[in-house]
């Protein structure tokens, strides 16, 4: 059982950008392997807290930092031309000596958009869009030129130099359940599948779906990683459990954070054994919210007492 890519995910709401750095630093100091933020221009349900915009916090973050790889869980589609995306990627990239994270959605909150002016659209509309941007990014990464024609993008001959620092590209993470529209899309162009946390508790007919799409279209589906974003409430002792608990209950209690479904809840001995039963199931990467939003104990205690014991 080979140990997967462990990453933390920092959702920036009501965050500095020194409280950003250090739990990043943190991270990278204990071998964590990878920081994630949202792509939301404001906190989903409080926009009046404060809100680091999502790139500019990844450059950020990533020309401070040496080794730990930074990504969005997950971009929104809507937010970006195409194009424009493709630049800032394969920059970003070089910048970084590879270590951007290129995770992409079609867009998961609509009141950001109404608010602003943009562009919503129908869910099925939407995963067009992204369907789109996900085969120009290909074109951009693979051949560093983009000739596209589509119904929402058309892009004539044009040149993405510098390429990305990786070869053939930086892996393209794209999050959601849809077995429509969302899982088709993962299966034709995805690198990696993310799981939200809304959908652990139909992780393996999800994954079922998968492969039969797969199947159908001639993609063999272990060229795909899986990957999976869950809560975690860990706790040192036994002592400590009904504490973290309660913690974690207040912050992610609500059915779309799947905390009951997800099942890291308690001691690290039963961490270790709930994330081995999904490296069992083949998830080569895990994105873990933390109860208490990244302290230095909770980070500690995931490097010293979880990630080594995998």
């Amino acid at each position: 059982m080979s140990r997967p890519e462990i990453g933390v995910y920092l959702p920036q709401m009501g965050f500095t950008f020194d409280d950003l750095l250090h739990r990043t630093r943190r991270c990278e100091q204990l071998g964590i392997d990878s920081v994630w933020i949202y792509d939301h221009l404001y906190g989903p349900g409080v926009p009046d807290y404060p809100s680091l915009e999502a790139w500019t916090l990844a450059t950020a973050l990533l020309c401070r930092t040496d080794r730990i790889r930074i990504g969005h869980m997950v971009l929104c589609n809507q937010f970006r031309h195409p194009v424009v995306l493709a630049k800032m990627v394969t920059s970003l990239d070089q910048i970084s000596g590879g270590r951007l994270q290129l995770g992409i959605g079609s867009g998961s909150y609509a009141d950001e958009h109404q608010r602003a002016g943009l562009d919503w659209g129908s869910f099925a509309e939407r995963s067009e869009r992204l369907g789109e941007t996900l085969q120009i990014l290909h074109q951009a990464f693979d051949n560093q030129r983009i000739d596209f024609s589509g119904k929402h993008f058309t892009v004539r001959d044009f040149p993405i130099k510098p390429g990305p620092a990786r070869s053939p590209r930086p892996p393209i993470v794209v999050g959601g359940v849809g077995e429509k529209y969302t899982l088709p899309l993962v299966a034709r162009y995805a690198d990696v599948w993310n799981v939200p946390t809304y959908a652990l508790g139909e992780l393996e007919h999800k994954l079922q779906v998968l492969r039969s799409i797969c199947a159908d279209i001639g993609r063999d589906p272990d060229s795909i990683t899986l990957s999976i974003e869950a809560v975690m409430a860990l706790a040192p002792d036994d002592a400590a459990l009904p504490g973290v608990r309660a913690l974690a209950e207040k912050r992610f209690g609500i059915p779309e954070f799947g905390l009951k479904e997800g099942g890291l809840i308690g001691t690290p001995t039963a961490i270790v054994d709930r994330l081995g039963e999904w490296i069992e199931l083949g998830f080569g990467q895990i994105v873990l919210f933390t109860h208490d939003r990244g302290s230095d104990e909770t980070l500690e205690l995931l490097a010293s007492e979880v990630i080594a014991k995998l």
